[in-house]
């Protein structure tokens, strides 16, 4: 392997000094947020002023910011919208494309029929040869008999459907795994290759991998659109290809916090695929199978494997390799549990799980101290674009939304009496007010993007989808800067999350 250290979940996959660097870089992260506002609140005790300037600079700066970033996402709007119009079977006329397989791994633990039903229904509605799909249902042994009855009866539905059907179980407890997606999707593509892409002497350049989560609900065109972005692609084995999440499937059904969560999810996404330098893949996504056999396919030791394939694939190539965003959609669920309790305590152990993903950045950054092949210049941009990603994430929300008053409390009867004491709020407020008023266009594009309303909700129902925009103060500090903190706060005490696997329910009156 040209990257010894490719597949290092923790530190405790090392030994000696490497051992003490990796755990240093674990505990980085928490370091940086904790110090960011501890710091902030014994400052704003000793050195009030100083840290109400840098309060009101902290918003103009978060202003622009938000401003820019809206930027991003209204101009990927507009390519969204574009690229679901085209005719993407029309754009390959003028390209050799019948020599591409489509392989698609679908990971399931305990999700009930319905939810997979939806899932087969969505592929064999797609616009493509179904006899060049691989399609594999990847299960865990350690679900239960209830979900080997699930997986038989919708390989009775659909295998006849696809070129290739096969159910898959991953063994509980092998060594050097974690339960959990990465390592079933490992197991699952190595079968693949032995029982049919290799039997049936299949080029390995020649098929597309899809990693999805079992709820994903493909759009009629995505492989076309895919294989056109693998067929123009630079180097399209050298590129991991990422559609835009959106979380329809049960939109309407969801609460107004989940939806809001859910939403912000996807926007984030589509401002992410305008900077394509800054992104890695996530949930649901494609690569080139080519790939994934040179790099020894997905870790098994760790829960990132949508993000940690990337930057596997990114050390292992010394940098030569990219994310293309693919302005297209493929729909999942919103989370939704049986009661609204249920509800927020599944939104955020989810937000959590994601977050976790935090654990790239000793790992990346590990990389990089390792890999004396990767330009300096682009380790500096990819280390400090991680680094303040998770920090910007775990902090800016409080610093915004509540330390931003504690100068008013903690700096005394002296510092009360000055004139930036008395502005501090008003200079907060307003710029909260200014940024509010900013989430009037995500509305709009959010109520764009829903599917249509089902007949047991009344038009009502959409002016609570309009107002739900006014839990964002709310939302990003519980279900983003606290499950972020949570997640940076484990890893830098060395307490491992493990894989938790989301509830999946689609109308919980059901």
């Amino acid at each position: 392997m040209r990257y010894p250290y490719l597949h290092v979940g923790s530190y405790r996959d090392l030994t000696g000094s490497d051992r003490v660097l990796y755990r240093a870089l674990e505990i980085l992260p928490g370091a940086l947020s904790w110090g960011t506002l501890a710091s902030v609140v014994i400052l704003s005790w000793l050195a009030p002023v100083a840290v109400a300037i840098f309060i009101i600079a902290f918003d103009v700066y978060w202003l622009i910011k938000t401003f820019y970033l809206s930027m991003h996402l209204r101009a990927h709007w507009k390519r969204f919208r574009k690229h679901q119009d085209m005719d993407w079977e029309a754009r390959l006329q003028n390209i050799k494309w019948g020599h591409v397989w489509q392989l698609v791994i679908l990971p399931m633990y305990q999700e009930t029929e319905d939810v997979l039903r939806g899932t087969f229904d969505a592929l064999t509605r797609s616009r493509w040869p179904k006899e060049k799909m691989i399609v594999v249902l990847a299960g865990e042994e350690r679900a239960g008999l209830g979900a080997r009855e699930v997986a038989k009866n919708i390989e009775a539905r659909y295998k006849d459907q696809f070129g290739h059907f096969l159910v898959t179980w991953h063994p509980e407890a092998l060594d050097g795994e974690i339960p959990g997606k990465g390592s079933n999707v490992s197991w699952a593509v190595r079968k693949a290759k032995e029982q049919i892409i290799d039997r049936e002497h299949i080029s390995y350049e020649n098929i597309l991998v899809s990693s999805f989560d079992v709820d994903t609900q493909v759009s009629t065109q995505y492989f076309l659109c895919l294989t056109y972005h693998f067929l123009t692609a630079e180097h399209p084995h050298r590129s991991s290809y990422q559609p835009v999440p959106i979380y329809n499937n049960n939109i309407w059904y969801s609460p107004a916090l989940s939806r809001v969560v859910a939403t912000s999810g996807t926007f984030w996404q589509m401002m992410q695929q305008e900077r394509p330098e800054r992104l890695a893949t996530f949930s649901s996504h494609s690569m080139s199978f080519k790939m994934l056999v040179e790099i020894g396919f997905w870790q098994k030791n760790i829960v990132s494997e949508d993000s940690r394939i990337f930057w596997n694939a990114f050390l292992h190539y010394d940098g030569d390799y990219q994310v293309i965003p693919i302005a297209y959609p493929v729909s999942m669920d919103a989370n939704l549990g049986k009661t609204l309790w249920q509800t927020i305590q599944q939104v955020y152990k989810q937000q959590r799980r994601w977050t976790w993903g935090v654990e790239n950045v000793p790992y990346l950054l590990f990389g990089f101290l390792k890999n004396k092949r990767i330009s300096l210049a682009k380790k500096w941009r990819l280390a400090f674009i991680q680094v303040e990603g998770f920090w910007s994430l775990a902090t800016n929300p409080i610093l915004i939304f509540i330390l931003g008053w504690l100068p008013l409390l903690l700096g005394g009867a002296e510092f009360n009496t000055t004139l930036l004491s008395y502005n501090l709020p008003r200079v907060t407020r307003t710029m909260m007010v200014i940024v509010m008023l900013g989430l009037v266009a995500s509305a709009i594009i959010s109520m764009r993007l829903l599917p249509p309303r089902p007949s047991v909700f009344g038009k009502s129902r959409w002016i609570t989808m309009t107002l739900q925009w006014l839990l964002i103060p709310f939302t990003i500090i519980f279900f983003g800067a606290i499950p972020g903190l949570d997640a940076q706060t484990r890893l830098m005490f060395a307490r491992p999350l493990g894989f938790w696997v989301t509830p999946k329910v689609r109308n919980p009156k059901a």
